[in-house]
Order: C-alpha cells, then structure tokens, then sequence
C-alpha cells in the first residue's frame, strides 16, 4: 500500500501546487485583498468540483473490482457508464457556475473591495471544470488498475507548467487575479487532454470501451450506487467548508487572507494521510473483489498504524514550523494576518490523527460497498464543525477562534462513530464468517 501509495501523494501533492502557486504569487505580488479572493475562490472550486472527484473515487471502486476479478467485458461497460456521468455531470457544473457567479459571490458574503477581482478570477476558474474532470476520470481508471505513475507524470508536467505561467502573468503581465486563473486552467487542460490521450492509446480495454461505446443498465446502476453516495460524502465535506469560509469571510480582510495561507499549509500537511487511505481504498476493493479475506483484515491493520504515524509526525511540524511556513505566503509586515494563520495551525495542527483515522474510515467503507456509511461520517463530522463554529463565533470571548476548534471536535466525534461501527460489524466487513 505505501509503494502504490507514494506516487499519488506525490500526485496530490503536486495538484496541490496549483493553489498554492496562485496563494504565493499573489500573496507576494499582489497583496492581502488578492490573498483573500483567491483564498475564498479555492473553497468555493473544491467544492464544485467535489462531486467530480467523488463520482471518479467511486466509479475507480467498480473499475478495481472488475479488475480484481478479472471482468473485461464488465469492466468495459463500467467506463462507458462512467464517462458518460462525468461528462454530463461536468457540462451542468460548469454552465451552473458560470451563470449563478454573482449570485455565489453575494452567498458567500465576499467584501465589497473585493469583489470585483474574485469575479474575475472565479469566471476563468470555472472554465477549468471539464479539465479537471478528463484528468480525474482518466486518473481514477489508471489508480484504479494500479498504475499511480503516469498520473503522477502529467501532473508533475502541468504543475511546473502552472507556477512558470502565475510568475509570466501576474509579476510580469501584471494580470492580477486573472492572471493566476489563466495559468491555472491552462495547466489543468493540459493535465487532461495528456493524461487522455496516452490512456487511450496504451489501454485496450479503455479503447474498446470508448471506441464501441455502449450503455447497460446494470453498469449505469452500479456506478451510481458507488458513486452518488461517494459525491455526496464529498459534496456534503466540500459543501460544509464553503459555509464556513462564508463565516470566516465576514470577520474582513485579515482574518480572510490568515485563512487563505493556513488552509493551503493545512491541506498540504494532512495530504499524505488522504492519499494514503485513497491507495489503502482500492486496496481493499481489489481483494473484496478476490475474496482474499485475510489480506483485507492485514491491510486495515497496517493503514492504521502508518497513518497514525505520518500524522503524528505532521502534527510535531506544524506546531514548532507553522509561523515559518505562513511567512512564506504573507508579505513582510503583515503581522496579524500572519498571526491569525498561526493560531489556526496551532489549533488544528495537534489533532491531524483524527482526520488521517476518519479518511481511513471514508476509505474503507467505500470498499466493502458501504459507501452510505461515509456519507453519514461525513455529515457528522461537517454538521458538528458548521453548527460550532456559527455558535461559538457569538461568545465574544471566543470570537473566531471558535471557528478553528469546531473543527478537531467535528473530527473526533466522527471518528468515535465509524470505530463503534466497525466494531459492531466487524467480521462483515472483514469477510469473516
């Protein structure tokens, strides 16, 4: 698991520098009301685009099933069901979002000094939906039959391509916001269309599929029962985190940027466990689908104990670097803002075992066709997190660092959950009889 999880950690880690090339050109060539555009422009396109992702996380479930038992002509017709959901799914999201912009801006209680240059960067973000789609779908088959290295390849290429066009656009075009969008679509197109193609051209079975494409019901079926729960288990997360940068959003410009720096040192750090327990997911899935009872309780097992570890570890960073690592993004001289992501990072950063545990979980129960119990972790865990935060952000003497400690709660509570869960259904799950 952690060899096949290696190079789509490093896969993350490098469409991770996607929004945090656009955070640190901004942050340094730009300034503050910039940082806090593209910071709350980022939750709002994780959001969108979360129903993407779980669409292709659960279709790559089914593909890795067929694959565990060697189903061709299953296989085949589970990437035409597939495809067919992403592409449609893709064209409504991005005509949604597209014709709803200034409606979203205003739900998002974005500053008015502001709001002209999120609109700008939030139009041609947009634009970068379908790419992101082609990348993730391809991505997902390629994970899914246990090839994470040409993923990995593409979006290493696209992602160097992207922080080269932030620096041309904004520090020597002088393009602003726009100008961080631009580079960033432009990478993902390419991501895509390269990752498409060499998929095509080197996979028969993905070939044949598309080239003699054809639709059962029965796949339409069981994509959606995979799928459709896992895009609401991301939907539902990405949804709850747009509400509270809603939140954030209303204690101004300061508190905004802080948060816009902190999330991207926050999501950078945890990463690895979330890619981990992705690899640790079709893992379990291809030996469900081999009925290889033992390996699946062997790998349970293990993930616990290596993610537990790399979140412990991360949690050690964090605490004596995160000062360090928010100066990064921050101009110098912008000492309360750096202040206020320091605080975010000190009050999350102790608790990363909690969400490297609830991954595990997502992971898991994704596999052995319980996809509606990542969902209910999922609702737990933002439901607490959104309703804390919008009560303790009321007692002045908590103010918005409510906001921070919701988070770890909502975090341990779901944990706490899917643990008494597994354990009463333990020898299910497991295989054991």
């Amino acid at each position: 698991m952690c060899f096949f999880a290696m190079p789509m950690i490093l896969g993350n880690i490098l469409q991770q520098g996607y929004n945090v090339a656009d955070t640190w050109v901004v942050g340094h060539y730009i300034g503050p009301d910039a940082l806090a555009a593209v910071g709350s422009a980022f939750a709002l396109m994780t959001c969108l685009t979360s129903v993407l992702l779980g669409l292709c996380m659960g279709s790559g479930v089914v593909f890795s099933l067929c694959f565990g038992k060697q189903d061709e002509t299953r296989l085949e017709r589970s990437i035409c069901a597939a495809f067919l959901l992403v592409a449609m799914i893709a064209a409504v999201l991005t005509a949604a979002a597209l014709f709803g912009v200034d409606m979203i801006i205003r739900w998002m209680n974005i500053p008015r000094e502001i709001t002209k240059i999120t609109k700008d960067y939030l139009v041609l973000i947009f634009c970068g939906i379908p790419a992101v789609a082609v990348y993730n779908f391809f991505g997902a088959y390629l994970k899914a039959l246990g090839n994470s290295v040409v993923p990995l390849v593409f979006l290493g290429i696209s992602t160097v391509l992207n922080i080269g066009l932030d620096i041309w656009f904004i520090a020597v075009l002088k393009q602003e916001t726009a100008g961080a969008a631009a580079a960033t679509i432009l990478s993902q197109y390419i991501s895509g269309i390269g990752i498409g193609i060499y998929t095509i051209i080197k996979n028969k079975a993905l070939r044949n599929a598309l080239c003699h494409f054809k639709l059962k019901a029965s796949s339409l079926f069981e994509i959606a029962n995979y799928s459709l729960l896992t895009c609401l288990q991301q939907s539902v997360m990405n949804f709850g985190i747009l509400m509270v940068q809603g939140l954030v959003n209303t204690f101004g410009i300061t508190v905004m940027a802080g948060f816009a720096a902190a999330i991207k040192v926050d999501s950078f750090t945890y990463m690895p466990a979330q890619e981990y327990a992705n690899a640790f997911s079709t893992f379990i899935a291809q030996n469900v689908g081999a009925k290889k009872n033992e390996r699946i309780f062997q790998g349970i097992r293990y993930a616990v104990m290596t993610s537990l570890s790399y979140c412990i570890a991360a949690s050690l960073l964090i605490w004596f670097l995160a000062k360090p690592l928010m100066e990064l993004f921050i101009e110098e001289g912008e000492i309360a803002i750096v202040a206020e992501g320091v605080r975010f990072l000190h009050t999350v950063g102790p608790f990363y075992f909690g969400i490297g545990c609830l991954f595990l979980f997502y992971g898991l129960y994704r596999a052995v066709g319980k996809p509606g119990m990542s969902v209910a972790l999922t609702v737990i865990s933002l439901g607490i997190r959104v309703g804390l935060s919008y009560a303790l952000v009321k007692i002045p003497s908590i103010g918005v660092a409510g906001i921070w400690w919701s988070i770890p709660i909502g975090w341990g509570i779901a944990d706490l959950t899917g643990l008494f869960y597994f354990i009463r259904h333990k020898d299910e799950i497991c295989g054991e009889q």
